[in-house]
């Protein structure tokens, strides 16, 4: 191992370690104060623990209920999806859940319309970080990727249904206050994840490099996106090249821009938005 990927797994695991931090003291200083729940997985286990403490007297905390609910999937994430992605998202968890442990929780909140939108900007800034450095929080972003290596089907309906779900529990058992809350939090979150990384689920990337036949097999070899080569010429130069198209998910992002680094830093890419994709989403095997 080179000095250069030490340095990067070193860069990779202090970044997940702030995004954890940061998730972490956006629940235990903001959104459990108020009674608003987060989205996804960290969500579900922060309700679930107050289900539990309310209804059966069961003090279990939302950081060991995380840590439960990410197992399986970081098994199945272990198997479908890699082990680099999965073990980097399994730290984010762990640490996560540590830091639930150590931080402590907050008094009850004043204003909850506004511990609300803070604990929002602060949980998805966390989240920003990680996912731009090609890691995850766990939880529904490992079950997308899953999902869209499985088939061509959008994500965004397991992400709508966890978080309805979540919502609507909420109201239903503690107030619709608290569920238009939760929204709001949710929303909020939504926006500065898009602003910090990527709006859509779902990317396309056209490089044109000299260097097709190494970059096809790179990208072969650790992911598992189909690509399409079409023959180019640089028009002031009159050089001939190839333009390499390929569609990922926001989470290969990174790990699509490492491979292009190695192989052709010199191959000129464009990434653009995808807002939708017809046909099967994956190589052939």
């Amino acid at each position: 191992m080179n000095n250069t990927s030490v340095w990067e797994i070193i860069k990779k695991v202090g970044i997940i370690t702030f995004g954890a931090l940061l998730g972490a003291y956006a629940l235990n200083f903001f959104l459990i104060p108020a009674n608003v729940y987060a989205s996804g997985f960290t969500g579900a286990a922060q309700l679930l623990s107050r289900i539990l403490a309310d209804y059966a007297s069961l003090h279990v905390s939302t950081g060991l209920l995380l840590m439960l609910f990410n197992i399986p999937v970081a098994v199945l994430g272990w198997l479908k999806v890699g082990r680099a992605f999965t073990v980097y998202s399994f730290l984010s968890v762990l640490l996560t859940s540590v830091f639930l442990e150590l931080i402590p929780i907050q008094e009850q909140a004043d204003d909850v319309m506004l511990y609300a939108v803070f604990g929002g900007v602060i949980s998805a800034i966390g989240i920003g970080i990680t996912l731009k450095i090609g890691a995850s929080t766990g939880g529904l972003d490992i079950v997308s990727m899953i999902l869209s290596r499985m088939s061509d089907k959008s994500v965004g309906t397991y992400f709508f249904l966890i978080n309805a779900v979540i919502i609507l529990t909420a109201g239903l058992l503690y107030g619709w206050d608290k569920a238009l809350y939760t929204l709001l939090s949710v929303y909020v979150s939504t926006r500065v994840i898009d602003a910090i990384h990527t709006r859509q689920q779902k990317l396309t990337a056209m490089v044109v490099t000299k260097k097709a036949s190494e970059l096809q097999k790179a990208i072969y070899s650790r992911m598992v996106r189909g690509i399409t080569i079409v023959p180019a010429k640089g028009a002031f130069s009159n050089e001939k090249r190839d333009l390499m198209l390929t569609v990922i998910t926001r989470y290969e992002l990174y790990e699509l821009k490492k491979i292009i680094r190695e192989v052709d830093p010199n191959a000129f890419t464009n990434i653009i938005e995808t807002a939708g994709v017809l046909g099967f989403f994956r190589k052939d095997e």
